[in-house]
């Protein structure tokens, strides 16, 4: 999009200052992300087009964002630069739609960095205590939210649609793929067994980020000490143990995520323990004996759901996940299948981690 159509864009939005600029922050798989620079002493913004394709539901997605920022506010010490300040427009809405795009603004905040990987058990450790402190600070909120992607780490919706889906063979490719079929339809008593208790309320259901990877944590420029959780957009209401599980899946991984050498790809015991020491540091108080008996587990949980959703984008014909090569989700469920495998083995060894930490 031209520099021009962005001022017009960013001009909808009650920001301090004269924007000076409107340039691209990063290359995002869903939304289109830039920085706003304003004139003289006003705060810098970031402006989102926010994928409707992805959330059909942008306005209720943004009323979830505001009420979660808004209750972590009230309890930090520095409101501004420890919780998202979503910029509404000029006249009170919280997106902007223009030419059937949604777009959301929000504050920048300053002397702030990102990591774009986890690359020592510190930064490990202080990842997890981000998402565990997160989760505590919102451990009592207590309005609806809104579900941004229907079934989102709902293993019962995921085998519903991925029964469709070999059922269907729209690109042709179930009769090549019977093994790593197998390998999902081994686990799926498994997998569903440890659902019901979600369902059932055994496990409890509270506020989650749903995508806590190490680059959704935003860390101070100068003690690298942790700020704030960002890109809330997945925000719902589910078992917080979906958030630990994804956050071991990307923490913990000793290879790529489409790795194709996969003497490459393990899980990492001591970054899940670094992990699990941070989040349990500041989430432990507020959590229940099933959802720490469980909490080793979600990582399988997770892992095991992402392969099924590769698998089940290769035999849909790569529809949901940008791919760069025609067998790149193929590779992509060879590979978390091999770290899926690896956390399986060493489970015995990450429930001794949980129960020591807690």
């Amino acid at each position: 999009m031209n520099s021009e159509k962005l001022l017009q864009i960013a001009s909808l939005f009650a920001f301090e200052g004269e924007v000076v600029s409107v340039t691209p922050l990063g290359e995002g798989f869903i939304n289109d992300t830039y920085v706003v620079q304003t004139a003289a002493d006003a705060p810098n913004y970031i402006l989102q087009r926010k994928n409707h394709y992805v959330f059909p539901n942008v306005p209720a997605m943004m009323e979830n964002i505001v009420a979660v920022s808004e209750h972590i506010k009230r309890k930090v010490a520095d409101p501004m630069r420890q919780a998202l300040t979503v910029i509404p427009t000029h006249d009170k809405k919280l997106y902007a739609e223009v030419n059937g795009n949604f777009w959301a603004a929000c504050l920048f905040i300053s002397d702030s960095k990102c990591y774009d990987r986890a690359n020592s058990t510190k930064l490990a450790r202080q990842g997890g205590a981000g998402i565990g402190r997160f989760q505590t600070l919102l451990a009592d909120f207590d309005k609806p939210l809104y579900e941004t992607i229907k079934g989102f780490h709902n293993i019962r919706h995921r085998f519903e649609q991925w029964d469709a889906a070999v059922a269907a063979d729209a690109a042709g490719r179930v009769a090549e793929l019977s093994e790593e079929i197998g390998w999902i339809d081994s686990r799926r008593e498994q997998m569903l067994a440890f659902w019901s208790l979600v369902e059932d309320g055994t496990i409890p259901t509270r506020v989650t980020h749903n995508d806590t990877k190490i680059s959704n944590i935003l860390f101070d420029q100068t003690t690298d000490e942790v700020l704030c959780a960002i890109d809330l957009d997945t925000v719902m209401t589910s078992t917080s143990l979906n958030d630990f599980g994804d956050a071991i899946r990307s923490y913990t991984n000793t290879g790529a995520e489409d790795d194709k050498d996969l003497s490459r790809v393990s899980m990492d015991l001591e970054m899940f323990r670094a992990y699990a020491e941070g989040f349990l540091s500041e989430r432990k108080a507020t959590m229940t004996a099933s959802e720490l008996e469980w909490l080793a587990f979600s990582g399988i949980y997770i892992t095991f759901e992402q392969v099924l959703r590769f698998l089940m984008d290769y035999i849909d014909g790569d529809k949901y996940y940008r791919i760069h090569y025609p067998s790149h989700n193929l590779i992509r469920t060879r590979a978390q299948y091999k770290l899926l495998q690896s956390m399986e083995g060493q489970y015995s060894q990450m429930q001794s981690i949980i129960k020591h930490l807690s």
